[in-house]
């Protein structure tokens, strides 16, 4: 697979070289996304999919050394040879809650995963959307979700959390 660790240096700029030279160094790179008027922050890898052939993974509303704390913890569970379950309950990634690994659609990386794109040159990577739920343990496909953890966790499945929210 050809990959912005393939580009010759002299044609890449300054952040180019910073970020291929973090993946070089790490096996992946964290990016950081801060929140605007269009919705919340988020955080994505790259480099996950290269190396473990794992999909890549985005995280919103949670505080940047958290969320790379918590791709760290993806990345040693990846390296030990344990993948993670994809659209169901693992207690594997958090200590203290569920989280649910969802596929990201592709419709939706344009609008969120700008350097993995460039990084991978094309969209033919997979990537997951990783979703914990409120204080209360509900996830924001469900009707008893709190209002804010909707509002902190946009749907960038296919729609309708993957099917899991019910349609009435």
């Amino acid at each position: 697979m050809f990959t912005a660790l393939d580009a010759p240096p002299d044609r890449l700029d300054q952040h180019e070289r910073n970020f291929v030279e973090k993946i070089r160094a790490h096996g992946w790179f964290g990016t950081h996304v801060m929140p605007d008027d269009e919705g919340p922050g988020f955080i994505y890898t790259t480099g996950f999919w290269l190396k473990f052939n794992f999909p890549e993974v985005i995280l919103f509303s949670m505080r940047r050394q958290t969320a790379h704390d918590t791709f760290w913890t993806i990345y040693r569970e990846l390296d030990a040879g344990r993948r993670p379950p994809i659209g169901e309950p693992t207690d594997a990634i958090f200590e203290n809650v569920t989280a649910v690994f969802l596929p990201v659609s592709s419709r939706q990386y344009p609008n969120y995963l700008g350097w993995s794109r460039w990084f991978y040159g094309n969209d033919e990577f997979e990537c997951l959307q990783l979703v914990y739920p409120d204080r209360d343990g509900h996830f924001p496909w469900a009707a008893e979700a709190s209002a804010e953890v909707r509002a902190a966790q946009p749907d960038l499945t296919d729609g309708n959390w993957q099917g899991l929210r019910k349609v009435s």
